[in-house]
């Protein structure tokens, strides 16, 4: 598969393979999922379709992260390290074009992404015997630290400029199509309640019922969210956002939901899910308001979304991160005291 100037692929050491989240041995998942007989195999199949498409010579394949049906691997060349990313999700092909195309496109109005590399026939996203694969820059950085409150503020204040961007992209009815609008918030937080498991605690539902009831009836606009901003999608250096990531749950909905969905999973990762405090989620806000203030109809829905996605965490059985405990406190302070 060698690209013409650039010569046969040479041998490689074997890279490492570790799953990102899932509970499974890697190397099997790489069998069963992926096809390749081992890791050698996997990496000198990486470095040839990226010398073959992108015409740049890999001179390692440092180590492969598996996830569902997606996989990741580092690699290092003669301009530096780049990163591919691949999926064997036939029915997600399209989408990962479209979602190439729009991260490209926030990249041009400036907004810290990891855009996609073009190929050598302009392709962004390359697909070919039921593998999609596009390939970037490794971005310098680490995931969102919510211990750090620059960075949590960083992070809400980019937040709200991907919001503003977002509203204005071009492709979006080719990204998500228009029927998939999500319903008004009080009956999907009404049809939430209905089905909630006994181990969400009836003091938190209580409470969210009572605001429900009470919030305000008018329509909130819709329009295209990132749809998982979190601390594992979250890069920073320093105190600044680096790069948001992974865009593929890109969806439309009203941009308070994900701003509070996002407050109450902004110290999650891939393998560590723990609420943060009230003090880390007025941080986010603070710096989302810094750029776009939330409407008034939006204030009036920040607090019950945050009860919302905090009881929706609630785990049945073991709690260990105390994720019942924070939803109990929110709903606390939103109780009105009786004197």
């Amino acid at each position: 598969m060698a690209h013409a100037g650039i010569g046969p692929v040479p041998e490689l050491k074997p890279p490492s393979v570790e799953m990102l989240w899932e509970e499974h041995e890697p190397l099997g998942v790489l069998v069963r999922r992926f096809g390749f007989a081992d890791a050698p195999a996997a990496g000198r199949w990486v470095a040839a379709t990226v010398q073959e498409h992108w015409a740049i010579r890999i001179d390692s394949c440092e180590r492969i992260v598996l996830s569902d049906a997606n996989a990741l691997a580092w690699l290092t060349t003669p301009s530096g390290r780049l990163l591919a990313k691949w999926s064997v999700a036939l029915d997600r092909l399209p989408l990962l074009t479209e979602v190439a195309r729009l991260t490209q496109w926030l990249d041009l109005q400036d907004l810290p992404v990891s855009a996609p590399l073009r190929s050598s026939d302009g392709r962004l996203q390359v697909e070919g015997a039921g593998v999609s694969m596009s390939l970037q820059r490794v971005i310098r950085g680490e995931l969102l630290d919510v211990a750090q409150p620059d960075q949590v503020r960083a992070a809400g204040a980019v937040l709200a400029r991907l919001h503003l961007a977002l509203a204005g992209y071009p492709r979006s009815d080719q990204l998500v199509p228009p029927y998939t609008r999500p319903g008004a918030l009080a009956a999907r937080i009404t049809s939430w309640l209905g089905s909630a498991g006994d181990h969400v605690p009836e003091a938190g539902r209580r409470t969210l019922r009572r605001l429900v009831a009470d919030a305000p009836a008018d329509p909130l606009p819709t329009q295209l969210v990132h749809g998982d901003f979190r601390s594992a999608n979250v890069l920073c250096h320093g105190s600044s956002v680096a790069a948001v990531i992974d865009f593929e749950e890109v969806r439309l909905d009203h941009c308070v939901d994900e701003i509070a969905r996002s407050a109450v999973m902004l110290g999650t990762r891939f393998r560590d899910w723990g609420p943060v405090s009230a003090e880390v989620r007025a941080t986010f806000l603070a710096g989302y308001e810094s750029v776009r203030p939330l409407t008034p109809v939006e204030e009036s829905w920040w607090d019950i979304l945050v009860l919302r996605y905090a009881l929706t965490l609630v785990p049945p059985g073991d709690d260990p991160t105390g994720w019942a405990q924070s939803a109990l406190d929110h709903a606390q302070a939103l109780t009105p005291t009786v004197r």
